[in-house]
C-alpha cells in the first residue's frame, strides 16, 4: 500500500469521525432549540453534514457514485429549509414582541411601551 493511499485512508477515517461527532452535536441542538429557528438552522447543519459525510465516504470507499447522491440530497435540503423558513415566517404563532412581526406593530396601535 503505498503512502499517499494510507494517508488519504486515514485522512477520510478521520473525516468521518469528526463528522459523526458533529452529527450528534447538531442533533442535540435539534432536539434542545429553545426556538424553531434554531432548530431549522440546526436541521439545515445536520442535512450539510451529511453531504459532507457522503462526499468524505466516497473518497474513503473510492466510489464516486455517493457524490451524485451527496449533490442530489443538498438541493433537496436547500428547498426543504427554503420552505421550513417561510413556514415559519408565515407562522401565526409568532411574538407579538418579534421585530419582524409587523402585524402585532401595525394592529395594535393601543399599546405603549
Amino acid at each position: 500500500m503505498p503512502a499517499d493511499t494510507t494517508l488519504v485512508f486515514i485522512a477520510s477515517r478521520f473525516a468521518l469521525v469528526v463528522l459523526l461527532i458533529s452529527l450528534a452535536l447538531a442533533l442535540v441542538r435539534l432536539i434542545k432549540g429553545p426556538h424553531a429557528a434554531d432548530r431549522i438552522v440546526a436541521l439545515d447543519l445536520i442535512s450539510m453534514l451529511i453531504v459532507a459525510f457522503l462526499a468524505a465516504y466516497s473518497i474513503f470507499a473510492g466510489e464516486a457514485s455517493f457524490l451524485d447522491v451527496a449533490i442530489a440530497y443538498a438541493l433537496i435540503a436547500f428547498l426543504g429549509t427554503v420552505a421550513l423558513a417561510r413556514f415559519l415566517m408565515r407562522s401565526p404563532q409568532r411574538k407579538p414582541g418579534n421585530i419582524n412581526n409587523k402585524e402585532a406593530k401595525t394592529t395594535n396601535p393601543t399599546v405603549l411601551a
